[in-house]
């Protein structure tokens, strides 16, 4: 009998692999993490130009999961906390070492300098909808809350889109952005 995850050769009726402690009924497959994030917040339209931090291949999106293409000339500009200011379009990430997930493309990875790491490595994730910007929480370890001026501050649920004002406030943990 062979273990199906590393290989190794196992006793008979073993339970477990003495190699790699896997169960002697797990797969590959089984092994995979599932994704935790909902399915609006995956593949969005993509532009050949614009990224901020990080020059990414471009991957062609999932027909099923493209959103309308965003305004052309529809611009926003986020001044960080940390006194840096990135105009942006289209799509992003936003954190301290932003990557997107396999299949996933951006226009944007813009970088957070947080020498408190209390800004997680791909904090949010932001885009357009119908001209306005919204920003969806990337299930980070320390949260975003949006202010709207006097409307309050609202605590973003973890894979939700929010839509961000002219003038509005994301909250980082301890950092933000304002957006303009």
């Amino acid at each position: 009998m062979r273990c199906r995850i590393c290989t190794a050769d196992l006793p008979a009726g073993a339970m477990f692999c003495g190699e790699c402690g896997s169960s002697t009924s797990a797969t590959p497959e089984s092994r995979r993490l599932v994704d935790p994030r909902p399915g609006d917040t995956t593949i969005l339209h993509r532009s050949p130009s614009g990224v901020v931090s990080v020059s990414l291949p471009s991957t062609a999106p999932d027909p099923v999961a493209v959103a309308p293409p965003a305004r052309p000339g529809t611009t926003f500009t986020l001044r960080f906390s940390t006194g840096e200011v990135r105009t942006v379009f289209g799509t992003g990430l936003v954190g301290r070492n932003p990557l997107p997930q396999p299949g996933e493309a951006f226009d944007h990875l813009v970088q957070i300098a947080d020498r408190t790491l209390s800004v997680s490595k791909t904090h949010l994730e932001f885009g357009q909808h119908d001209g306005d910007l919204w920003v969806a929480d990337r299930f980070s370890g320390n949260g975003t809350i949006l202010r709207r001026g006097p409307d309050g501050a609202v605590r973003c649920e973890p894979g939700r889109r929010y839509l961000v004002p002219r003038g509005g406030l994301v909250q980082l943990a301890e950092q933000s952005f304002e957006v303009s």
